[in-house]
């Protein structure tokens, strides 16, 4: 086997070598990510796998990653790098772990909190070992989630790079700070010490497999493997064609006026042997929690990036060398000081919003529109078994996008969420006051075609003791997109069955009554809202279906009847949608045939 040289490296290593160290690097984030998950303390890491694990060089490029959440690693690459700027390596000493949640540096929001390690080999640094996940509680003005905050400082403390270990020994002013500013701080710190385990455990693989080949051809392997990242990445797009592409979203804002949307613009372009994702056409930056800090506007362009270049190759920095982000300062996706953003879900609608724009490129890598949301509802309030404070959110899973060959997937989660999972039935009723009525796919929520988009699904949550509950969700007042003549996905809501007085208690931050005003004038139907329920009362969590492809007409009848047949479309569907009369469960044909023949 010939031996290879890197650009920039004096030293020789075989292909062998570079195979062996990328695979240890990826073993160990792996490991990583196994400690997190074996001794987190809340279920949001352990059993949604809220988090985000990552291995850096000593020059901070990725050079290993573990999902989770994919939306958190790209923001690792950001923090990780930000704060060591801002302190500056010589800052740092053997044993040191630092936390950072900052959101302008961090990349998110104050409650998905970055510590990271620099790694130490007899006194010379030789990388970082990071990991990101979702604190419950961290001194925020609301319990759980804040929704309506105004300024960042309304949404927790605030950490810039602090010490929370100094030389190996923990500072013990610091954690009675995060102790004291937290409603749940067992779990809190527990969690702290479950990702610090993590750092550990990537910390010792790193330094073991320095003393195993020696630095310099572990570095040199890590130089060839980026090196091959990049080539990879700009040889596919290269293979795409030139050209700008743009399209246009919207979040719903926290408002029940239609009329403030807030604006997502992307535009794409191709240029040889670049990728620019341009997202300056998005509104300004709002007095509302739904601005995205610039580390993680990096993020959602790197995922939407990988996924077209590089889709089956583990990740490393080289593979992101063709793609640059362009937007302003005091844009919505690069809020300025002190621009609050807790709820950062207009980031995940910017992602189907860059996938639009890429379907006018290239709409044979592209599928149709998700259901575009993650759909979250969150409870919050004391156990009437314990008396502990308790925090418990379940993410839904949608309808993802048909494309030119197969229909969607149904009730998986947003593309943003890669690994995360919902959190079982028995487990949440064992945490939180409630009981599930209802867990089912949502019938007619795939967008019509002749490949049908995926189907959300309907969750409903009956609470049998006074319980604080929220939802996150951004995009329940407009429509995903169907490609080639499909139509989109029904749109997420809540719909919310409550007691005489409610108004008194929950705050409905996003009103859709508008939009099901024929529907049940008994319920209310919501986006965004938090509120305290009484026993009885019922949220039903009713999430977005995927974008058909092609003309719904075209659809194979037989296809239709086994959907009806299944109890994804119901035979109303079939007939209005498709153009397929069911008659006592087989289908008229010629009915079927007049009816498609009338259009």
């Amino acid at each position: 086997m010939s031996a290879t040289t890197p650009p920039g490296s004096g030293a020789q290593i075989d292909a062998a070598t570079i195979e062996v160290v990328r695979n240890y690097l990826t073993s160990a984030a792996t490991e990583m990510q196994r400690t997190l998950i074996r001794t987190a303390y809340n279920t949001i890491i352990y059993e949604i796998l809220d988090f985000g694990i990552s291995m850096y060089d000593a020059d901070r490029r990725l050079i290993a990653d573990s999902p989770g959440l994919s939306m958190f690693l790209g923001a690792n690459d950001y923090g990780v790098d930000r704060t060591v700027s801002h302190l500056g390596e010589d800052h740092f000493d053997p044993g040191d772990i630092l936390l950072v949640n900052y959101p302008y540096w961090s990349s998110t929001h104050t409650l998905d909190v970055l510590v990271f390690m620099p790694v130490f080999l007899d006194d010379e640094l030789i990388g970082y070992t990071a990991s990101r996940a979702h604190w419950l509680d961290l001194g925020a003005k609301d319990q759980g989630y804040v929704l309506d905050s105004t300024d960042v400082h309304q949404e927790g403390i605030i950490f810039p790079g602090t010490k929370v270990y100094k030389k190996g020994e923990p500072d013990e002013e610091i954690l009675d700070i995060i102790r004291f500013n937290s409603r749940i701080p067992d779990k809190v710190i527990g969690d702290l010490n479950a990702q610090i385990a993590a750092l550990r455990t990537g910390a010792d693989r790193m330094r073991q497999l320095h003393r195993k080949y020696g630095s310099e051809t572990v570095e040199t392997a890590i130089d060839s493997v980026i090196d091959h990242g990049e080539q990879t990445a700009t040889q596919a797009v290269a293979e795409l064609p030139d050209g700008s592409w743009s399209a246009v979203g919207y979040a719903d804002g926290i408002t029940s006026d239609t009329d403030d949307l807030i604006r997502v613009e992307a535009e794409v372009t191709i240029d040889g042997e670049a990728f620019t994702v341009d997202l300056s056409g998005s509104a300004d930056q709002v007095d509302v929690p739904l601005n995205v800090p610039i580390g993680m506007s990096q993020t959602l362009a790197k995922l939407v990036f990988k996924s077209i270049t590089t889709p089956d190759e583990d990740s490393n920095a080289g593979q992101y060398a063709p793609l640059s982000l362009e937007v302003p300062p005091g844009n919505l996706f690069n809020p300025e000081y002190p621009a609050p953003t807790f709820t950062l879900w207009t980031a995940f609608l910017a992602v189907d919003v860059i996938y639009e724009a890429l379907a006018k490129a290239v709409p044979e890598r592209v599928s149709a529109s998700s259901g575009g949301d993650l759909c979250d509802i969150m409870l919050y309030g004391e156990d009437p078994d314990t008396g502990r404070q308790f925090v418990e959110a379940l993410n839904e899973g949608v309808g993802w996008g048909a494309n030119d060959e197969r229909d969607g997937p149904s009730a998986l989660m947003h593309i943003t969420e890669t690994m995360v999972q919902n959190i079982p039935i028995e487990v949440f009723e064992n945490k939180a006051p409630i009981e599930f009525d209802q867990l089912s796919l949502r019938q007619d929520s795939g967008g019509p075609g002749a490949h049908r988009g995926g189907l959300g699904i309907q969750r409903d949550y009956r609470f049998v003791h006074p319980t604080g509950g929220l939802s996150i969700i951004q995009k329940t007042k407009t429509e995903g997109w169907g490609l080639n003549g499909g139509e989109p996905g029904a749109k997420n809501v809540v719909v919310l069955d409550l007691n005489d007085g409610w108004d008194d208690r929950v705050q409905i931050l996003v009103d859709n009554d508008e939009l099901y005003d024929a529907v049940d004038d008994d319920l209310k139907y919501a986006g965004m809202f938090r509120g305290t329920f009484e026993p009885g009362e019922i949220i039903s969590n009713r999430s977005g279906g995927g974008g058909g492809y092609g003309d719904p007409f075209e659809r194979d009848p037989e296809a239709v009847r086994e959907d009806v047949a299944d109890g994804y479309v119901s035979r109303e569907g079939a007939r209005d949608d498709y153009g397929v009369v069911i008659d006592d469960g087989e289908i008229d044909h010629e009915a079927t045939r007049s009816l498609r023949a009338e259009r």
